[in-house]
C-alpha cells in the first residue's frame, strides 16, 4: 500500500515538471523534494532523530560542557557539538534517500520516471537539508533563553549557525552519496556514520602525528570539522565557505554519475 502512494506520489510529481517547467528548473526536484519530506514526516524515525540532536547538543553545553560555571558571554561550546551529533543525524536522514529504493526496486521507477538524474538527486539532498534545516531553527531556543544573561554577539551567532548549515549540506550530500552506494539502510548508516566521523576528524591526525608538511596540509584540508571551526569562532572565511559549496556539489554530482551507471547497467 505504501509503495503505491508513493508511487502515486511520484507520477504526480512527475506531472508537475511540465506544468512548473517554464517556471524554474528547479521544479521537479522541488516537486520530489516535497514527497520526500512527507514520507519523512510521517515516520517516527525522524522525530527521534530531531529529539537527540536536541537533547544531545543542550545536554553538552549545559552539563558537559558547564556553560554556567565558565561565566562567558559565548556559544561557542554550544556549536562544537554540531559536528558531533551530525555524525548520527545525518546518516539517519540519508540511509533511505537511495538504499532503500534500491532494495524495494522503486529506484528503477524513478529512473524511468521524466526526471534527469540530477532532478532526482537535488530533490532528495533538498528534503535531507531541509530536515537539517528545521533541526537548526528548533535549537534557537538554547541561545535564545542564555542570551540576556550576558553581552553575546549576535552576528557571531549567525555566523555559527550558517557554519552549521553549510557543514550539514556537505555531510548531507556525502551522505547522500553513499547512500546511493550502498545496498541497504544499515550498511548506509553505518557507512556514512563512519566516513562523517573520518573526515571530521582527520584533522587531528596533523596534530598528533610528525607528517610530511604536504601530508598535514592535505588531511586538515579535507577535514569538514577544520572548515567548521572558523564559523564557530564566528568568523566568515570566504575559503571555508567555497569548501563546503564546492565539496557539497562534487558529492551531489558523483551521486548522479552512480545513479546513470545503475541506469544503463
Amino acid at each position: 500500500m505504501s509503495e503505491t502512494i508513493e508511487t502515486i506520489a511520484i507520477q504526480d510529481s512527475a506531472k508537475g515538471r511540465d506544468r512548473f517547467a517554464p517556471r524554474s528548473v528547479l521544479a521537479p526536484s522541488l516537486a520530489l523534494a516535497r514527497k520526500e519530506l512527507y514520507a519523512a514526516l510521517i515516520a517516527p524515525a525522524t522525530y527521534f532523530i530531531g529529539l537527540f540532536f536536541l537533547l544531545f547538543t543542550a545536554v553538552w553545553l549545559y552539563y558537559l560542557q558547564t556553560f554556567f560555571i565558565r561565566d562567558q558571554a559565548t556559544l561557542r561550546p554550544y556549536f562544537i557539538a554540531f559536528p558531533l551529533a551530525f555524525i548520527l543525524v545525518i546518516p539517519g536522514f540519508t540511509m533511505k534517500s537511495w538504499a532503500e529504493e534500491r532494495k524495494t526496486g522503486s529506484i528503477e521507477l524513478l529512473l524511468t520516471m521524466p526526471f534527469s538524474e540530477g532532478d532526482l538527486v537535488l530533490g532528495k539532498f533538498f528534503a535531507a537539508l531541509g530536515l537539517l534545516a528545521a533541526l537548526l531553527v528548533l535549537s534557537l531556543p538554547v541561545p535564545l533563553s542564555i542570551l540576556p544573561l550576558g553581552h553575546f554577539d549576535g552576528g557571531v551567532i549567525v555566523c555559527e549557525y550558517l557554519g552549521a548549515l553549510l557543514f550539514g549540506a556537505s555531510a548531507t550530500a556525502l551522505g547522500l552519496l553513499l547512500s546511493a552506494l550502498s545496498k541497504n539502510q544499515a550498511a548506509a548508516f553505518l557507512g556514512s556514520a563512519a566516513v562523517l566521523l573520518v573526515v571530521m576528524l582527520i584533522n587531528q591526525i596533523s596534530t598528533t602525528q610528525a607528517l610530511p608538511a604536504w601530508l598535514s596540509a592535505f588531511f586538515l584540508y579535507i577535514s569538514l570539522n577544520y572548515h567548521f571551526e572558523s564559523f564557530a569562532k564566528g568568523l566568515l572565511d570566504s575559503r571555508d565557505l567555497l569548501f563546503f559549496i564546492v565539496s557539497a556539489a562534487l558529492f551531489l554530482y558523483v551521486t548522479t554519475r552512480v545513479l546513470v551507471f545503475r541506469k544503463w547497467r
